[in-house]
């Protein structure tokens, strides 16, 4: 994700009825206002470690379950309660996990999910670690990945008291034992690509 558009005017605040007037080839996010192109496209390490990830994912949740796994670009609506003229935040998390049906808008999903997954690149990191964080934080999201593909190390915060709390960071051969799902493992050897390839 790069910074904030330069072809916009920065004192204006724009929302989400301005946000889907923007052309469809083109992929934002909207942060308190501010648009961030989401490009260049992701490198082919990240693509990559989003496809296991969504592999882990697709194959615990396609059990007798209510959640759903969507991979972006699929817009989420955090603050859903505010009108498309009013809510000035959008995202497009790599991985988003949904357990409430009703949170399944015909355009958007409407609402924290119930666990989201960014995958840092080198422009993304400030986005992804701070104001997205931040974000999470105040809509509920209750669990929040942020995986390191340079570091080759991913972080699990879970959400207590409101605030988004580093539970462990996880790397090497280490297996991701997820927080709040029975027997859901994710062995970090199936999430990042071989060394070397």
């Amino acid at each position: 994700m790069s910074s904030p558009v330069k072809t916009v005017d920065v004192n204006r605040r724009y929302t989400y009825a301005d946000y889907l007037t923007w052309p469809e080839g083109e992929r934002w996010e909207l942060i308190d206002g501010v648009p961030y192109a989401m490009s260049p496209a992701p490198s082919v390490e990240h693509q990559t470690i989003q496809g296991n990830l969504l592999r882990e994912f697709f194959s615990y949740f396609r059990k007798e379950s209510p959640c759903k796994v969507f991979a972006s670009p699929i817009d989420v609506r955090l603050f859903p309660e505010l009108d498309e003229d009013e809510t000035d935040v959008v995202v497009q998390p790599d991985v988003i996990v949904v357990c409430d049906p009703t949170k399944l808008g015909k355009k958007a999903i409407l609402g924290a999910p119930d666990l989201v997954v960014e995958i840092l690149s080198p422009s993304s990191v400030e986005n992804d670690t701070l104001r997205k964080k931040a974000l999470y934080e105040r809509a509920g999201v209750k669990q929040y990945w942020i995986v390191n593909p340079e570091a080759r190390h991913l972080s699990v915060l879970l959400l207590k008291n409101g605030i988004l709390e580093l539970q462990r960071v996880y790397e090497g051969e280490q297996v991701v034992e997820v927080p709040g799902y029975q027997d859901f493992k994710v062995a970090l050897n199936d999430v990042f690509p071989a060394a070397g390839k």
